[in-house]
């Protein structure tokens, strides 16, 4: 018997003579024919243990969620290649997917049962559309290093859902379009580390990227497009919303993307950080805004009740009442950012000023402001105690330039207020 025989036999004993490999999708009667209801066979095949889902190109229906409890079936990833579309025609996620993990981020808090069968869940390649008015595109809970990566999720209530306890999640290349709610939303949540990168997040009506109800440690917010996410019929959000008036949210980055849309909207924003409140604005903060490009909301960064935060190398233009406006907040350094309205950009309709109330012990350094207009001042403190101002640069203000009222403290150096309007 020759090596080639044994070879053969061997496989012949491992996989049984008619196996065609490991168990497919296929194999469990699922369509994908955008007719037939898929549910009941998609949930056979996670329930079967198969591990990986990979879908063809094809419409899957599916009418209630697809539970994926990582315990129970072991480790997963979903993947369809950029031409698979499944389709929600009822209310909850798509797919909702599951695990125990509550440790934190260390590796001595990961317990043997996560790293065997829950480790590193992923969804790649997929297209997700809702047609139920509660359909939500993924929904992640209890989970440990998932990825999410090269999804299309519109027309849902919500994109992606994070609840319960997450750890180590990535988000990159994707476009979460026209959802009616928000686009990424983390609610009800304890989380330490996400990345969301490298994506298109827009058109969703209830905020970009939203946080409410939660302890998050560490968010990096990198390189994306988050435009137009208020729809104008609705409540006050913002492209990129923390809100800590429960919980709170520290450490973290919004860096490299451009934040823009809608001025339409009630009570606009591209940044909005919430605070808990003036007696304990320690809640949200410990961030650093740099490297943005904003434009066309009432407010581009807003602060209120909140400590620690540094607003560095942005270009602003068009804020319909302020450019920031900073409320109750403390230890706020403002570093160089040009805040210019270039002519091409409709007529000089917006005020495009920095107001500062009931604020302290912050600094603002290397400002550029050129022409704002329709404002009290282009720079305004109000309430303000214990500020540093240094090397700022006033162009061409319709109004004031600097306007300092009921405030103390104030160190004042290289400012230079001028220009050609009166």
């Amino acid at each position: 018997m020759n090596a080639y025989t044994l070879l053969l036999l061997s496989a012949l004993v491992l996989y049984g003579a008619g196996n065609k490999g490991p168990r497919q999708l296929a194999d469990f009667g699922i369509a994908g024919d955008g007719k037939t209801d898929d549910t009941a066979a998609i949930q056979k095949a996670v329930d079967a243990g198969i591990g990986e889902l990979r879908f063809w190109r094809g419409t899957f229906r599916i009418s209630k969620p697809v539970l994926i409890d990582l315990d129970r079936v072991g480790p997963v990833s979903i993947s369809g290649a950029g031409v698979a579309t499944i389709v929600m025609t009822g209310a909850g996620p798509a797919f909702r997917i599951i695990g125990t993990h509550a440790g934190n981020a260390a590796p001595s808090s990961i317990k043997p049962n996560v790293w065997s069968r829950q480790r590193a869940p992923m969804i790649d390649g997929i297209e997700i559309v809702g047609e139920h008015t509660g359909a939500i595109g993924i929904q992640l809970e209890g989970l440990m290093q998932p990825i999410l990566t090269r999804l299309v999720i519109r027309n849902a209530l919500h994109g992606i859902r994070m609840t319960g306890t997450n750890r180590n999640i990535i988000l990159s290349e994707c476009h979460v379009y026209n959802n009616r709610g928000v686009g990424i939303l983390l609610e009800d949540l304890n989380l330490h580390q996400i990345n969301i990168t490298g994506s298109h997040i827009s058109y969703n009506g209830g905020g970009g990227i939203v946080i409410r109800r939660s302890e998050i440690r560490n968010i990096q917010i990198g390189t994306s497009d988050i435009e137009a996410n208020m729809d104008v019929k609705g409540p006050a959000t913002a492209n990129v919303l923390f809100d800590a008036r429960e919980g709170s949210i520290l450490e973290g980055a919004i860096t490299g993307c451009t934040i823009q849309h809608t001025r339409d909207a009630p009570g606009s924003a591209n940044i909005r950080l919430l605070g808990r409140s003036a007696d304990d604005p320690n809640q949200v903060g410990n961030l650093i805004i740099a490297n943005n490009v904003f434009s066309d909301v009432d407010v581009n960064i807003h602060l209120r009740h909140s400590r620690g935060v540094v607003v560095t190398a942005n270009t602003f233009w068009k804020g319909y009442e302020h450019h920031m406006l900073v409320e109750g907040s403390s230890n706020i350094v403002v570093g160089p950012n040009l805040l210019d309205r270039n002519p091409i950009y409709r007529t000089p309709d917006s005020p495009d000023n920095i107001v500062f109330t009931d604020s302290t012990d912050s600094s603002i350094d290397g400002l550029h402001i050129t022409a704002p207009r329709n404002s009290e001042a282009a720079l305004v403190l109000r309430r303000c105690h214990r500020f540093r101002l240094s090397n700022i640069f006033i162009l061409d203000a319709g109004n004031r330039g600097l306007l300092l009222d009921d405030t103390s403290d104030i160190e004042i150096s290289g400012a230079a207020i001028g220009g050609r309007l009166p």
